[in-house]
């Protein structure tokens, strides 16, 4: 299981330190299909992912919803709200079992005082995401739904993780009919089989074609 010193943001910290940390988390087991925290819920700190993997969820006045991101090992959950003590914007569910820490923002902010290194690496961290969001919004500005559905299919595929038709339309921002129709036309073409949640990826050099990839390379715990 991953650990502490296992997150990129705790990267610069030594063993003392890590174990000063450890007993600020409160550790957290879900099951599958769990919330971890509402949408406009507030927020009283953020979560660190040890195991398992959740997705973001955004929904619209109009009841769609858009999977904003999908987390695995090693990454954090509800840091946009650490610095602006808001509410969240979206809600967090599990898509598989998995083991959460929570760390309360009080308590991280003694402990940031401490270790400013901390701050520079969560910053990172944000600018980073940042950058991915910039990219999907012009992916949905100008690329075709075959388009951003083959580059999800790809991330899903390195990564192992199974989603449903109406999740995967819902990462790549089309409709449960859109998708579900692309994934039949690149299963005729031999490019990809499909079996319940699971897409095998058969031709990856097809789907490359497809796709249009970020400019830089997110950790292969995080899909955006």
């Amino acid at each position: 299981m991953t650990q502490l010193r296992d997150f990129k943001i705790f990267a610069d910290l030594g063993p003392k330190d890590l174990a000063v940390l450890e007993n600020m988390v409160r550790r957290i087991k879900y099951g599958q299909g769990e919330i971890i925290y509402q949408e406009g819920a507030p927020a009283f700190g953020f979560y660190l992912v040890f195991s398992g993997r959740v997705k973001v969820v955004k929904r619209t006045l109009g009841g769609k919803k858009q999977i904003l991101k999908i987390v695995g090992p090693g990454e954090t959950l509800g840091e946009t709200t650490l610095f602006d003590k808001g509410v969240h914007i979206a809600y967090a569910k599990t898509l598989t079992p998995a083991e959460v820490g929570f760390l309360e923002r009080g308590d991280f902010f003694g402990f940031l005082e401490r270790h400013p290194s901390v701050v520079f690496r969560m910053f990172e961290k944000l600018s980073e995401e940042l950058k991915a969001f910039q990219c999907k919004l012009a992916e949905r500005s100008y690329n075709g739904s075959k388009e951003r559905l083959a580059r999800i299919i790809l991330k899903l595929g390195e990564s192992g993780i199974e989603l449903s038709r109406t999740e995967l339309a819902e990462m790549a921002g089309v409709s449960s009919k859109t998708a579900i129709r692309t994934l039949g036309e690149l299963e005729d073409r031999g490019v990809i089989s499909v079996n319940d949640r699971a897409i095998t990826v058969l031709d990856p050099d097809s789907l490359q074609k497809m796709a249009e990839p970020f400019p830089f390379s997110l950790d292969e715990s995080l899909i955006i």
